[in-house]
């Protein structure tokens, strides 16, 4: 019995670590994308996805009115890597990660700042797909509000 036990700790084990591996080469793709951000790189930016992703934000609007906006990655990429004042700083926090075969989702809060000024929070899903050339995203949905965040100390640039 314990030959036994002692086979079922350790496959539960390698499955574990082999599921944690998977999980952390998912957000690695993620934390390229800040990290791109953070440069204003983005050819970085842009290795985090494939080359027709789709980009959206959820939000409500002055009178209260649900909307959902399409975003362009070129634009997107064009902003990142156009030099502009102050770093793009979006640190994230309890970040989900959910995959099955090669299709991964990515859930996670985050605060965005222009340099160490609080600009707004909210939530980014991502849709990853892992083809010949590793993990990419090929979707990417935020949430926006400036109001009501709650964002953890160890994250905050500056007390609101």
């Amino acid at each position: 019995m314990k030959p036994l036990f002692s086979l079922l700790v350790f496959l539960l084990s390698t499955s574990l670590n082999a599921q944690t591996a998977h999980e952390e080469s998912v957000k690695q793709v993620v934390y390229q994308l800040f990290e791109g951000m953070r440069q204003g790189d983005s050819t970085m930016v842009s290795a985090a996805f494939t080359k027709d992703a789709e980009m959206y934000t959820v939000f409500t609007d002055k009178d209260r009115t649900p909307n959902l906006k399409k975003g362009s990655l070129q634009r997107f990429l064009t902003a990142v890597g156009t030099p502009h004042e102050g770093i793009w700083d979006e640190p994230i926090w309890d970040v989900e990660v959910q995959i099955d075969g090669n299709l991964a989702q990515v859930w996670t809060k985050y605060a965005f700042y222009l340099d160490d000024k609080f600009s707004h929070c909210g939530v980014d899903a991502f849709q990853l797909f892992k083809g010949n050339t590793g993990w990419k995203i090929f979707q990417l949905t935020d949430t926006r509000k400036k109001e009501g965040c709650v964002i953890p100390d160890h994250i905050k640039k500056v007390k609101k």
